[in-house]
Parts: C-alpha cells; sequence; structure tokens
C-alpha cells in the first residue's frame, strides 16, 4: 500500500498480520476500482494457521477500496471475536467460517459483488447453476490443465439468513464436491471463492469475473 501503516503492538489479536491484512486490502483497492466491490459491499478473510480454526476477516460496512489495517476483525471457529472490543465483523462472517474448515480448508476467502456474477446468479438460478466450458482462462483455477473441461459454478437463494445459507454450502461441499470445487455464486448478490491463500483467492476472482463477463456477453445479457 502506498501509505506507511504501523503494525499493531504485541498483544493485540491482529499483531504479526500485517502483511496479510495489506494483501487483503490490495485485493480491496483492485477490486474496487474494476467495480467489482462498490459500496462498501463484498468482504475478504485469511485463514491463521493452527490447530483450530481463526480468521481475519474484514469489518462490516467499509470502504473496500480504502481499507486500512485496522478495518479488520480477527474470529475463531463459531465466527466470534477472539478478544472483545473488536470492530462488527461482516453479517456473512460463517460462509468464511464453513470455507475455512475442513474439507475445504482454504487459506484466504474473498467475496465480490461485480455486474456480470449479479446477471448470471439471477439468470441462470433455476438451473441451480451453470456450466463454463472451452475457455483458455479456467486454467487459472488451481488444478485445471486444460480449457477443455466443463466447470459446473452453483447458485444459492439468497436468502439473508447466513445460517441457513451456510449449511446448505456446507452439505453440498460433503454431498457433490465436484460441482463446489472453487466458487460458488449468490443469487442477485455476488461470487464467493478461495484458495490455498490471499493470491491463489485473488487469481480465482480475476478467473471467474473474466468467464462471467465473456458467458454474460455470449449470452447478450
Amino acid at each position: 500500500m502506498s501509505e506507511v501503516a504501523e503494525s499493531f503492538p504485541v498483544g493485540h489479536p491482529l499483531a504479526g498480520f500485517e502483511d496479510q491484512i495489506d494483501q487483503l486490502r490490495e485485493c480491496g483497492r483492485l477490486f474496487h476500482s474494476r467495480g467489482w466491490s462498490v459500496g462498501t459491499s463484498s468482504n475478504y478473510s485469511v485463514v491463521i494457521p493452527g490447530d483450530s480454526v481463526e480468521l481475519i476477516v474484514t469489518a462490516s460496512g467499509k470502504d473496500k477500496g480504502r481499507l486500512k489495517r485496522g478495518d479488520f476483525v480477527r474470529l475463531d471457529q463459531e465466527g466470534c471475536p477472539t478478544q472483545a472490543d473488536q470492530l462488527k465483523s461482516s453479517a456473512e462472517t460463517m460462509l468464511h467460517v464453513v470455507l475455512a474448515a475442513e474439507p475445504v480448508s482454504a487459506g484466504s476467502i474473498l467475496h465480490t459483488h461485480s455486474v456480470w456474477g449479479t446477471l448470471l446468479s439471477d439468470h441462470f438460478y433455476d438451473q441451480g447453476g451453470f456450466e463454463i466450458e472451452g475457455f483458455e482462462m479456467l486454467k487459472g483455477l488451481e488444478g485445471t490443465a486444460t480449457h477443455e473441461t466443463e466447470h459446473w459454478v452453483p447458485i444459492f437463494d439468497n436468502t439473508q439468513d447466513i445460517p441457513s445459507l451456510a449449511r446448505e454450502v456446507q452439505a453440498m461441499i460433503e454431498s457433490q464436491p465436484e460441482k463446489i470445487s472453487h466458487g460458488f455464486l449468490i443469487r442477485k448478490h455476488g461470487l464467493y471463492t478461495w484458495g490455498r491463500d490471499v493470491f491463489a483467492s485473488r487469481r480465482h476472482i480475476e478467473v471467474y469475473e473474466f468467464l462471467f463477463e465473456c458467458v454474460g456477453r455470449k449470452l447478450g445479457l
């Protein structure tokens, strides 16, 4: 980031994770500039390595194009702050917790609200999702060796009941992992994707958003 940012003092819940936080801040700056995280929408997280799930998530209501180091919250596996007096986390925190836990074990989770993702999530909702195939950019998704592949993007309803939605996502991860391998859409809402670290999850956002625009333009949306 361009400005000088001080490190957190010893004992602060975010101390020692300044580099990872700065990576998320850079994601926010980039995604905001691309129109994928406008109007304080979206949320980003990085998972803290350890025996139990802990993660650092963007605080609620923050401008993603101007995130500061202090605009984050450290949470436990229940989605609760690890220390008192932290900022309020995103309302969608439990989706991050589900993706950070086994069997996905993501290292970072990113959520965006692009025009193309929003349109496609509504257009294909009745089919439960849509398939993307033949595009070279599919190889940007972790483990995809060829463009000659069929990649399914599932779509969940935007019920506003996040605990219920988290259970739906968890159920698909357990029963149909091949259909939710890299990301999913929420109807008229946005994209969730993840990776082993911030770089990988950021790459997945960029790949998905490119592919969504290709599909949307091909459909004439």
